[in-house]
């Protein structure tokens, strides 16, 4: 499929121990800083435009810095940044690197909390700027605070109005920065109520200061920062008096986990980045839970707190089938449930003539999908070898039973991800050759014009790479017939909870839809439906519904995967192809526990999502008119 951006990873760790425990135990201080590096890499598959991670050292005294941050744009943006953290250190003495109260005192990033971020831009914006953390400075401790995540807000305008009526005038306009300027708002607060109590319960100069590092409440910050936010989000941060946090938004649409024990409390997006880093098992590892945050205090005192209340049950099921790693134990399950239940439409494609059908798949997302595929067509070619067996009206011969048992589902890997195609490539027919070629095949694996060619990727998006490399590079095959398979339904509507997929003429199944409707005569429904987003628009975000719906309803899967296949169809490939989809239903029963669908349905979460898509469709139609009349 094409490759999608996906918003990004985070990575918390945060040490219970002094920087000697580690030293001792595990023969370095830089323990918290190795396991960081650690985590992010293993999370390379959620970012690769930017990185950046910062540190806290707790402790200090003034007149040195505590709180560091480095942070790159680029593929090698972990390496580049963990090099600038611990740059200098090869000029170290052996005796000065391995002495942790010498680090403590000398080094930068030599403290006990560390949080890191891997960067994927869905908005468009780019530059050193964008990249997380963010970090808002002030000369009291507490009040300093860094900042990052995995979200994607949808009412940032909003919170913009809210916190300009409010006399703050933010730099740049992002929800990225917005939420910094707006959380370190009720961070000063609650520095500013902590700074009250202390003077009336008589305390002075640094007394305050020391009561206030030790009274932050961060539940309270939370509290008062994130209700009024509309989108999916993780959002993790950590403040100079040593306070670290995570939180989760209450719709439960991003994903966190988290581990604690009495060395370490550690965060990541992913799960099997965590087991794989600090050798767990599976149950050792918790869900962070909708509206749920993860608090570490500056003692060292963990705590899970309620937030805010949950919304719903909108866990992302294209987290699951896409972004996600596949070797999380529950993810790959659901992957090979996903290819298992594609079974029968599969099987009536190919009108039933397994003996001459060769499976194959897309490289690399739906591989795992491709293996529960193949089982459910074993599963099914050994129901057919009993009943044959069984139906035998004598005792069967050697070379029958030899006849029956050698049928075999014919898998092979017919396509290979080559190359990525360089953007240095500007003209047009340049560009689309080199993106031909992007996939190469496997030749003569299957028998020309008599054997079918099924395969099958994680989804179908936009269809760009269908139709300029993978559709050309199938045909070379000469098969009978190519099935094209996705693992998840049509991809009908925008997401607006970070991943890249914000325009609804983007995707081949929305084009088809329209395409569609204009060869029958519906225009009127295209107009209809543009009013209605409009008085939409008017309401209040909280009454609002999608309409864009409507203009799927006349018609069937079937009618729109034909289009499809219409639309994506290369010039000069004539074989036969046909597009088989996931069912909403095949998806709900391979991942029951994410119930987030609406790209697939246009069941959006949030009252935010809702007003997008509507805005989308408006947007759509307004710029479709404006060409219109320009040309």
């Amino acid at each position: 499929m094409e490759q999608l951006k996906h918003e990004c990873g985070v990575a918390m760790i945060r040490l219970l121990k002094p920087l000697d425990y580690y030293q001792h135990k595990y023969g370095t201080w830089m323990y918290g800083m190795n396991k960081l590096y650690l985590m992010m890499e293993k999370q390379h598959n959620r970012g690769q435009e930017g990185a950046g991670m910062a540190c806290v050292k707790l402790g200090t005294s003034p007149g040195n810095e505590y709180m560091f941050r480095e942070k790159a744009e680029g593929a090698n943006a972990i390496t580049e940044i963990f090099r600038e953290a611990q740059k200098g250190f090869n000029l170290l003495t052996p005796e000065q690197l391995s002495d942790p109260n010498y680090a403590k005192e000398n080094l930068a990033f030599a403290g006990e909390i560390y949080m890191g971020h891997l960067r994927y831009s869905t908005t468009g914006k780019s530059g050193l700027k964008y990249v997380h953390p963010f970090l808002r400075r002030n000369n009291w401790k507490a009040k300093n605070l860094c900042l990052c995540g995995n979200f994607n807000m949808t009412n940032v305008d909003e919170i913009f109005d809210k916190i300009t009526s409010m006399g703050q005038c933010p730099r740049i306009y992002s929800d990225s920065y917005i939420m910094l300027e707006w959380m370190g708002h009720r961070l000063d607060r609650e520095v500013e109520r902590n700074f009250e109590d202390a003077k009336e319960m008589g305390l002075h100069g640094t007394d305050i200061t020391d009561y206030i590092d030790e009274h932050v409440n961060m539940g309270n910050v939370l509290k008062t920062t994130m209700p009024d936010f509309d989108g999916g989000y993780v959002v993790c941060g950590l403040t100079g008096s040593g306070e670290m946090f995570s939180m989760r938004d209450p719709w439960g649409i991003r994903p966190a986990f988290y581990y604690i024990n009495d060395e370490i409390a550690v965060l990541a997006s992913e799960r099997p980045v965590l087991q794989t880093t600090f050798d767990l098992e599976c149950n050792d590892i918790k869900e962070l839970q909708p509206g749920h945050a993860l608090i570490v205090n500056k003692n060292g005192e963990a705590k899970i707190e309620q937030i805010l209340p949950q919304r719903g049950e909108s866990a992302c099921s294209f987290e699951r089938i896409y972004f996600s790693r596949g070797s999380d134990r529950d993810i790959y399950q659901e992957r090979k449930k996903l290819g298992e239940l594609l079974m029968k439409p599969i099987l009536n494609a190919v009108e039933g003539d397994i003996d001459h059908t060769v499976f194959s798949f897309i490289p690399n997302t739906a591989e795992v999908a491709y293996y529960g595929m193949l089982r459910g067509f074993k599963e099914r070619l050994n129901e057919q070898k009993i009943e044959e067996i069984e139906s035998l009206d004598h005792t069967p011969t050697h070379e029958e039973l030899k006849n029956i048992l050698n049928k075999y589902v014919r898998s092979e890997k017919i396509a290979w991800k080559d190359i990525k195609l360089r953007t240095f490539i500007t003209e047009g027919n340049s560009r689309n050759d080199l993106a031909s070629h992007v996939y190469d095949i496997t030749y003569e694996v299957l028998q020309p014009r008599v054997d079918n060619l099924v395969v099958i990727d994680d989804s179908i998006v936009r269809g760009t790479t269908l139709r300029e490399s993978i559709i050309k590079i199938l045909d070379r095959l000469h098969p009978k017939k190519i099935v094209l398979v996705s693992s998840a339904p049509q991809i009908r509507y925008p997401d607006y909870y970070g991943i890249d997929m914000a325009r609804l003429e983007e995707f081949i199944a929305f084009r088809a839809c329209i395409e569609l409707l204009k060869e029958r005569g519906m225009h009127s429904l295209i107009e209809e439906t543009y009013h209605n987003c409009l008085r939409e628009l008017k309401k209040e975000k909280s009454q609002m519904k999608c309409c864009v719906k409507n203009l799927y309803k006349p018609f069937s899967v079937k009618e729109l995967n034909d289009k499809m296949v219409e639309m994506l169809r290369p010039t000069g490939v004539t074989t036969p192809i046909e597009i088989v989809f996931q069912s909403i239903e095949g998806l709900h029963e391979a991942i029951p526990n994410h119930k987030g669908d609406w790209y697939f349905t246009g069941n959006y979460p949030t009252p935010g999502g809702m007003k997008l898509v509507n805005q989308a469709f408006v947007n759509y139609i307004e710029k479709v008119y404006q060409y219109q009349q320009k040309f």
